[in-house]
Parts: structure tokens; C-alpha cells; sequence
């Protein structure tokens, strides 16, 4: 789900109130561009979106002694979402809108900025943006630092002086198109999407020119084959056949205001030369407006990075009815599934299921729940399909449904990435304990306004409690630990060869962890809560070290309540099931570094 922050954001929060060692099963992630652990180059450190570092100078036994030796307050009260990069002695920032870049120097004391570019942002963007003014992070290919501004447009700078190398449009504000995500770079092509899905666009990605930053190929997510880059003989979906799969699937032309936005994050296997990355919600909510799969919405696309010719697709969610965007992280691994190696994929949905695809095929292997959940069933390997609970399906005529578990902000947030860790084999992620009630309304296209027509009040989940962060073995689909939290979380994960994992929570607290146990090592009040995500370095001075954004924001913006002191006519309530969340965080966007 992403709602606009002034347009939907207000009416979203109103409608929201009141309511051991890891098992024997072998892989390695995917090689990164870099052997470098010392570095953070791109968003999840290597092209297989593990969050995985190989420094163990921080380790089970030590982290007990973490403490802050560096903080810099960014200056902006938005959502602080996605990750510094480290690139060799350097520190690249991003800030939400609008959207500075810093660089810091870590050879000296202080870590001083070496420059900061404040690049021209429309301002017409903050009223487009959904749930926040966020920015989950920049790439750095070829002495680059290239990443995407709110109001539609990706830049490249020189990592050294701070120059602005070129700037592209690629999104339309007029329609409803804003940019949140993080690029990918895989040679010579930036990768990129749009957000917008609850403004009815017709959602893309596209391959830009690294030197030039020219647009050479656009690929729609839903369509006809020619407008996706479907060739005849190239696209083998593993549960599909035919022309046209992306337009069969809606009544008419209604593709076109479809949705299927891409803001979430993209990996890259280079063995087989593939780009994989989830697309977000149907548009509008109100699924009886569009009868059929709707493909490919909620669903997970591997293309050609050179190109864009897509080569397979799955989807999660057909029909989806409860706005359950599959824009979350597929992270790449090599496991053992029933005795087979296989090159797997792996992906923590919004609906609450974790899926392990085989990557090479887009063929379901394993399917099981990691959240409460009662929307389906179970998920079909054979058919890869759901097995719904017709109790549970949403629509105009259908009224009020009440307790679908999970709610629309997911079983985990698409912004909350995991890590993947090749000693433990286990995968890391924050969760979401929280169900909804859900009514669908009819609701007519306007270009460039809010396509929706939804009302989904939450309540907590089973146990009362909102939140967890959990280990989870994805060969077999079952859960290893979980440590409780009393609200929902929405960090990412940082696992590190120490066999330690990190995170941070919505009150406002950053964490360290045994990676094999779920022991609670250290534990930081970073002052404002944490929705970005950790990683860490080794500095000039040889010394490993953790940085994590703290800044509470992206939905939570909405449903915190009074968490900004700047407005003084921002007086909402908090939501009823996070009602004391406000006395532990305020707005605030910070950096922290954590040294021994």
C-alpha cells in the first residue's frame, strides 16, 4: 500500500483509528559487483539483496559493548527509509525530500562533510507522495552516486566533487508517478520504477544509460506483450501460457489504470543474467472494478537487464483483494530444498506467506505462513495458486469484512527488507502482527488523483502484540525464533559473518542480536524510531562499525499521531492500536554509528 500524504494520507489515518545453530542446508548469496566486506556499494550490499557483510570483528561475543561514537542530524523530519553507502573512505547520505546527498569523510575526526548537493525538487511532489516523502537510497557504479528524486527524475553525481553528471525524467507527477525506490545498476543500465499504484497508473520499469542517463528501454509491469517486452518464444511463466497474459487478466483496457507500481527493490543473478524485482497493488481497491488475475500485479517479474524482455513472472496475489503489493525484496540464495540444490529466490510477502521460487523458472518450491494469516488457506504447488477463504474476499458487494489477517500494511513491510546469512542459512526479517477490517467502495478514474476506494481500520493480531523480528529457514518454510515487539516493525535487517543480526523499532530502539538465537546482545535508544535500514563498514581506521538512519516516518507518519513539533495545527490522534507510540518517538532524522 502507498496513500497520498496530504490528499489520502489524512483520510487513511482517520480511517485507521480505532481500531540454536541454524539447520544443515547449504548456499551462498550471489556474488556482489565487489569482495570488499570493508564497503557498502548498493542498497543491500551485493546484487543478491542479502544485507550480508563478511567482517566479524563485531561478533556474538563482543556486541554486548556496541555504543554510539558518531551521530548527524540530517536536518529533515520525514521518514528516514534505506541505507547510507560507504565507498572507500567516503559516506554517502540521502535524505527523504528533498532529497539531499551528503558525503562524509571518514579519515578525519568527526567524519566532516567533504560536500553536500541539493539537487532542484519539485515541491508538487509532496502532495503526490504516498505515506511519506521517503527515499530508500542511492547506488554507486563507475565513481557514481546515482539515485532517484521524489519528483520523477534520477541523477548521477561524481562521488568525488559532488557535480551533477546528468538528470533524467522518468516519471510523470501529472499522473500520479512519484520515485521512492532505490536503482540498481548492472553494468551499463540503471534500473528504475515508479510509485503510484493508488492513482490508477499504468506502471513501468526502465533501463536508463549509466554515462548518459538516456532512457533506453521502458517495460510495462501489466499490459499486452508489446507494451511489457514480451517476445514470443522468450516469456515462460511457469503457471501461464499464451499471448497477452498481462491484458487477459482485466475486464477490457483496464490495465491501463491499473497499477502494478515498482518501489520496492531489485536483485540481480549474473549467471543467468537476470533482474528480479515485485510489483505493487491493483488499482483500484474495490476489486469487483476489475474481474480477473489482473496480472501481473502483486507479483514478482525477471527480465533482461540489457533490454528488458521479460522472461518469467509469478504472481503471489491474484485478484488481490486486500492491497497486498509484492514490491518487498527477492533476495537470491543457493539452498538445498528437499535434497535438490537449487538456485533459489526467495520473498517475504505482504500477504503473509514466505515464498522460495526457484529463480532460474519462477516454479513455486516452498509456501508457508510466517504471520497470522486466514485470507487463503494454504498456497497450491502445484497450481501455485492460493486456496482462498471465500469468507475473507473483498468487494463493494461483499460490505464490511471483518478480521482479515494480515492487514494492508502486510505480514512485513515491502520498505523492510531481509538478510540472508550463508553460515546460519537462516533469513532475518522483521514482521507485522496486525489484522483489518475491510471495505471496498466504487470509485471512478481521474487522471493524477487517488484511484482507491477503501476503508480497513486494524486491529492487533493473535497475542496482542504488533510486532516481531524473526529467523526463518526458507528451505523447509518454517519459522526458527522470534523475538515479540510491542509495535509493529518496520526495519530492515543487517546479518554479519560475527553471527550477529541487527534492527531497529518503531519506539525507537536499535538492536543487536545473536543471529543464532535471537538473544538480545545490545540495545541503543536511538531517540527517534527506526523504519530505515542497518549496515556496516570497516573505516580508514580499521575498525568495524554499524550505521542505521533513525527518523520515524513512511506510514507511520500517518498513523503515529502528533510526532511533529514543526506543524503546529498537526494535532491527529494516534491510531487506536499504537496509542502510546508517541511517548517514545518523535519526528527526526538522524545518522548513528556503533563502534566497540
Amino acid at each position: 500500500m502507498r496513500l497520498t500524504l496530504v490528499s489520502v494520507g489524512i483520510v487513511f489515518a482517520l480511517m485507521a483509528l480505532g481500531a540454536g545453530a541454524g539447520p544443515a542446508h547449504g548456499g551462498t548469496p550471489v556474488a556482489a559487483p565487489t569482495s570488499d566486506d570493508g564497503q557498502w556499494q548498493m542498497p543491500a550490499r551485493d546484487y543478491a539483496a542479502s544485507r550480508y557483510s563478511g567482517l566479524a570483528d563485531i561478533n556474538s561475543r563482543n556486541a554486548t559493548g556496541l555504543h554510539p561514537v558518531w551521530t548527524f542530524s540530517t536536518g529533515v523530519l520525514a521518514g528516514h527509509e534505506g541505507q547510507p553507502l560507504v565507498v572507500g573512505d567516503t559516506m554517502y547520505v540521502v535524505t527523504p525530500w528533498p532529497n539531499v546527498l551528503y558525503a562524509f569523510d571518514l579519515t578525519k575526526e568527526g567524519y566532516p562533510l567533504r560536500w553536500k548537493y541539493r539537487p532542484d525538487v519539485s515541491s508538487n511532489a509532496i502532495g503526490v507522495s504516498c505515506c511519506d516523502t521517503v527515499n530508500r537510497g542511492a547506488f554507486y557504479a563507475d565513481g557514481r552516486i546515482i539515485y532517484n528524486l521524489l519528483d520523477g527524475h534520477t541523477v548521477a553525481v561524481d562521488a568525488k566533487t559532488g557535480r551533477e553528471l546528468w538528470k533524467t525524467q522518468i516519471a510523470d507527477l501529472g499522473s500520479g508517478e512519484t520515485v521512492t525506490m532505490a536503482p540498481l545498476v548492472v553494468k551499463d543500465r540503471v534500473i528504475v520504477g515508479a510509485s503510484g499504484g493508488e492513482f490508477g497508473i499504468y506502471g513501468w520499469t526502465k533501463g536508463l544509460d549509466l554515462k548518459t542517463g538516456a532512457v533506453v528501454w521502458t517495460a510495462r509491469n501489466i499490459g499486452p506483450d508489446a507494451d511489457m517486452l514480451v517476445s514470443p518464444t522468450g516469456f515462460r511463466p511457469p503457471y501461464d501460457s499464451g499471448s497477452d497474459i498481462g491484458a487477459r487478466g482485466w475486464p477490457d483496457d483496464a490495465w491501463r489504470t491499473g497499477g502494478a507500481p515498482v518501489w520496492g527493490w531489485i536483485s540481480y543473478d549474473p549467471d543467468l543474467g537476470l533482474i528480479y524485482y515485485g510489483t505493487g497493488n491493483a488499482a483500484p481497491y474495490n476489486a469487483e472494478q476489475r474481474p480477473g488475475d489482473n496480472k501481473w500485479t502483486a507479483s514478482v517479474l525477471a527480465r533482461r537487464p540489457e533490454d528488458g524482455t521479460l522472461v518469467w513472472a509469478y504472481q503471489f496475489t491474484p485478484h488481490d483483494n486486500w492491497d497486498f503489493d509484492a514490491t518487498g525484496a527477492m533476495v537470491l540464495a543457493d539452498l538445498v530444498v528437499s535434497g535438490k540444490p537449487t538456485k533459489a529466490l526467495v520473498h517475504f510477502d505482504k500477504n503473509g506467506f514466505a515464498y522460495t521460487l526457484d529463480r532460474a523458472t519462477g516454479r513455486l518450491l516452498v509456501a508457508e505462513p510466517f504471520v497470522a494469516v486466514n485470507w487463503a488457506k494454504s498456497i497450491d504447488l502445484k497450481t501455485g495458486r492460493p486456496v482462498i477463504d471465500p469468507g475473507k474476499q473483498t468487494g463493494l458487494s461483499h460490505g464490511t469484512v471483518k478480521g482479515i489477517c494480515p492487514s494492508l500494511e502486510g505480514g512485513v513491510s515491502p520498505s523492510s527488507p531481509p538478510a540472508y546469512s550463508p553460515r546460519t542459512h537462516l533469513f532475518y526479517t522483521s514482521t507485522n502482527n496486525l489484522c483489518m477490517d475491510y471495505s471496498a467502495t466504487h470509485t471512478t478514474y481521474l487522471k493524477g488523483t487517488p484511484f482507491m476506494g477503501i476503508n480497513s481500520p486494524y486491529v492487533a493480531g493473535p497475542g496482542g502484540y504488533l510486532g516481531s523480528f524473526m529467523a526463518w529457514d526458507a528451505a523447509t518454510g518454517k519459522k526458527v525464533w522470534e523475538n515479540k515487539e510491542e509495535f509493529p516493525n518496520w526495519s530492515g535487517a543487517l546479518v554479519t559473518a560475527g553471527d550477529v543480526a541487527f534492527y531497529g523499532t518503531l519506539d525507537g530502539w536499535f538492536k543487536s542480536i545473536d543471529a543464532r538465537t535471537g538473544k538480545v546482545l545490545s540495545r541503543f535508544k536511538v531517540g527517534s524510531g527506526v523504519v530505515g535500514n542497518p549496515i556496516t563498514f570497516r573505516a580508514p581506521d580499521g575498525k568495524q562499525y554499524v550505521a542505521v538512519y533513525a527518523g520515524i516516518g513512511g506510514d507511520w507518519l500517518l498513523l503515529a499521531g502528533d510526532v511533529r513539533s514543526d506543524d503546529p495545527t498537526d494535532l491527529r490522534a494516534p491510531a487506536d492500536y499504537v496509542k502510546d507510540i508517541a511517548r517514545h518517538t518523535s519526528g527526526g532524522g538522524m545518522i548513528w554509528i556503533f563502534g566497540l
